[in-house]
C-alpha cells in the first residue's frame, strides 16, 4: 500500500478551503438576517458560495467516498469556526464528535485502498 503524504495534505487543504467557502457563504447572510450586518453582505456571500461550488469541482471524484471524507473536514472546520468567529469554547463532546468524524473519514478514505 502506498501512502502519498503530499497529495493527502493537498486534498486536506482543498477540503479545508472548500469548507471555509461554504461556511462563509452561509454565515454572511445570517449576519444580515439577524440585523448584525447590511444587505451588502449578500454579495460576498454569493461569491463565496460560487467559489464553494467551483472548489467542489476540483475534488478528485464526485463520489460518496470523497464527499463523506469532505464532510468530516467540514465538521472540524465548523468547530474551529465556532471558536475563532463565534468565540464559543467547545466542550468535550464537540471534540469527541470531531474526532469520531475524522476517524470515520480516515476509515472511508484509506479503507478502500488495496495492498
Amino acid at each position: 500500500m502506498s501512502f502519498d503524504l503530499l497529495s493527502t495534505g493537498r486534498l486536506a487543504g482543498l477540503f479545508f478551503i472548500t469548507a471555509v467557502a461554504e461556511l462563509l457563504g452561509c454565515y454572511l447572510p445570517l449576519l444580515w438576517i439577524t440585523g448584525k450586518g447590511s444587505a451588502w453582505l449578500l454579495l460576498p456571500a454569493a461569491l463565496s458560495l460560487v467559489a464553494f461550488v467551483w472548489l467542489l469541482t476540483l475534488h478528485p471524484a464526485a463520489s460518496g467516498r470523497v464527499y463523506a471524507s469532505y464532510g468530516a473536514v467540514y465538521i472540524a472546520t465548523a468547530l474551529a469556526w465556532l471558536v475563532v468567529v463565534d468565540g464559543v469554547k467547545p466542550i468535550w463532546s464537540d471534540y469527541l464528535g470531531v474526532g469520531l468524524a475524522l476517524l470515520g473519514a480516515a476509515c472511508i478514505a484509506l479503507g478502500h485502498r488495496q495492498a
